[in-house]
């Protein structure tokens, strides 16, 4: 049973990092099988066609065990450990670098990760050089209207907030062909990969958690603004006529010197991030509301009524703009 002691290096220690993240959100980040403490899956470190891996609580800790394979039974840090093959040491880096907590000081240090949505072909490693992602443009064609449509985001929005489909990205000199309509984020010179059919390899990023989503489209001043969690969420906020940003994750806490000049900016902030309301603890509110008592903000919570854990969704769910603006009016 690999299990490690609560302790490391430098600032990587696992006590540190439980500070600002759970257990859980390890687990929900890296193994997206995991719905439900207790609920049988599939296995994703063998071939399982039969549900036999699991989250389960003991002695206060959560583990990751496979219950058709005894040998597979981690903590949090020894399934990230294992899930890329790498030591412990760079496995606490994989973490702090997805999760943007920046407990890693050593500037020379640069991690390149997939996340929990990593393509098969490239294991998370650590590395001294600035990871490159190029792409290849494509032409916009019906099914990225179909996909968009569902969200109310039109070409022009998706042009403003320099989204471009692709059909080719590389890492490095990987080049690798996407199998699904995808998308690339553009932040300076940096992106973010979007492919939202793919189940296991949705994201890739070489982003920065300095490069806000949705920024630069923000007037100079304004009488709201939304923190949400997604561009995809800033986009469809956007189309119905509210300013909106996201961070790079939402579980990264913005930076105080970001809130301090937006508050000369904006006479309101306000916090919509995900309702994960059926997931025990809520990884999104818990975070919205960690936020909100740090900066003195606002949280608006979809309700769990409506089924829907994000703007994006609820737009999708209805096929309007009214649901989500009534939310957000009454919050006037």
């Amino acid at each position: 049973m690999a299990i490690h002691s609560r302790s490391s290096k430098d600032h990587l220690h696992t006590d540190v990092i439980l500070g600002k993240i759970s257990e859980y959100d390890i687990f929900m980040y890296y193994c997206p099988s995991f719905k439900k403490l207790g609920a049988k899956f599939c296995s994703e470190l063998r071939e399982d066609k039969t549900p036999s891996a699991s989250i389960i609580s003991w002695s206060g800790n959560l583990l990751y065990k496979d219950f058709g394979y005894p040998e597979h039974t981690f903590d949090c840090f020894s399934y990230v450990k294992f899930k890329f093959n790498v030591p412990f040491i760079n496995a606490l880096k994989i973490i702090d670098c997805d999760f943007n907590l920046n407990l890693n000081n050593k500037k020379e240090d640069n991690l390149f990760t997939m996340g929990h949505l990593g393509y098969s072909q490239i294991q998370p490693k650590y590395i001294e050089k600035q990871t490159i992602i190029q792409k290849k443009r494509r032409a916009w064609n019906k099914d990225d209207a179909k996909f968009w449509r569902k969200y109310l985001v039109s070409k022009k929005i998706l042009n403003t907030f320099a989204v471009e489909p692709i059909s080719y990205f590389w890492v490095n000199n990987n080049r690798f062909k996407c199998k699904s309509i995808s998308y690339a984020f553009k932040f300076k010179n940096r992106y973010k990969i979007y492919s939202p059919y793919e189940e296991k390899n949705k994201w890739l990023s070489n982003t920065k958690k300095t490069d806000v989503q949705g920024y630069n489209q923000l007037p100079n001043k304004g009488e709201r603004l939304i923190i949400t969690s997604s561009l995809k969420d800033v986009m469809c906020l956007y189309a119905a006529g509210y300013n909106s940003i996201a961070m790079q994750s939402e579980m990264q806490i913005p930076d105080e010197k970001l809130i301090n000049e937006l508050k000369e900016r904006f006479n309101t902030i306000e916090i919509l991030y995900d309702n994960d309301f059926d997931k025990a603890p809520n990884p999104g509110q818990t975070m919205a509301k960690k936020i909100c008592n740090l900066y003195g903000f606002e949280n608006i919570c979809l309700p769990n009524e409506l089924g829907s854990k994000d703007p994006s969704d609820l737009v999708n769910k209805v096929g309007n703009f009214n649901e989500l603006k009534n939310i957000l009016n009454d919050k006037r």
